[in-house]
């Protein structure tokens, strides 16, 4: 089959794999050219189960909290609404939370956006490329007098994720089969997602953390990032704050006031 002919053979059999409504496409025949609509159907149910997997697999936390029927009628309205456009299949399902912010039967549970969020930005990490995390030794080295306008380069898998409500908690009490204890959703979680060795790690930051985490992570200085972390929480604590992001693996390297 010519390429050209490919191409106009994929452009009618697709549209309707994730559309019941539409009928089977002309292209689709069986053997001595008789219709093949249940074929198709079966082909295109196939598809679509598959995709819902592909979604649970990446959101186990989301399907854990909701159940699984309320989790796959859900997925299954995302992807008949949102198509795949990469052939990997870890790519797929990257705007399901905003589907869940509009879902109008997910309105009571409005964390829920967080921790799919957070489950994205765990997959992210586990594919982002790998990199050697600073060495503490690296800003050890710097004077004083350099500290304020050092630039941190962040890792590959760095994330930084804001919510107004427990996601971190949340996240981790479902992301295996434990029994959840009651966890009080109203309180405000920031996390830190990131992978400085192999495993993925998603760690609840401190006050101001967050603001300082995402502007050294945009590239602003330290002396800047410092100062709009105080700003936004007067508990902040500077140290504890450059030792934890050090030590989660969240930097490669130092630039602007790196002695090397």
């Amino acid at each position: 089959m010519p390429p050209e002919a490919g191409s106009c053979f994929a452009a009618s059999f697709a549209p309707a794999l994730l559309d019941p409504s539409r009928r089977t496409p002309d292209v689709v025949t069986g053997p001595n050219g008789k219709a093949a609509g249940r074929r198709y159907d079966v082909y295109r149910n196939n598809v679509t189960v598959s995709l819902i997997d592909a979604i649970a697999a990446i959101y186990p936390a989301v399907q854990r909290i909701t159940g699984t029927d309320f989790f796959r009628a859900m997925a299954r309205l995302h992807v008949r609404s949102k198509p795949p456009t990469s052939p990997l299949l870890f790519e797929y399902g990257r705007d399901f939370p905003d589907f869940i912010a509009a879902y109008e039967h997910a309105q009571d549970l409005p964390w829920l956006v967080d921790v799919a969020r957070l489950e994205r930005a765990w997959l992210d990490a586990y594919h982002a490329a790998d990199a050697a995390p600073l060495s503490p030794t690296r800003l050890v080295a710097v004077t004083p007098d350099r500290l304020a306008d050092l630039v941190f380069i962040p890792h590959p898998a760095a994330h930084c994720l804001r919510s107004h409500y427990a996601a971190v908690t949340i996240f981790a009490a479902n992301r295996d089969d434990a029994p959840v204890m009651r966890i009080d959703a109203s309180a405000p979680e920031d996390a830190l997602i990131t992978r400085g060795e192999l495993d993925v790690t998603v760690r609840r930051l401190p006050p101001g953390g967050a603001v300082f985490a995402h502007h050294l992570m945009s590239g602003r200085p330290l002396g800047e990032a410092a100062a709009a972390a105080l700003e936004a929480a007067s508990e902040f604590d500077l140290a504890a704050n450059i030792a934890g992001l050090i030590e989660a693996g969240a930097f490669t390297s130092l630039c602007c006031g790196d002695p090397s």
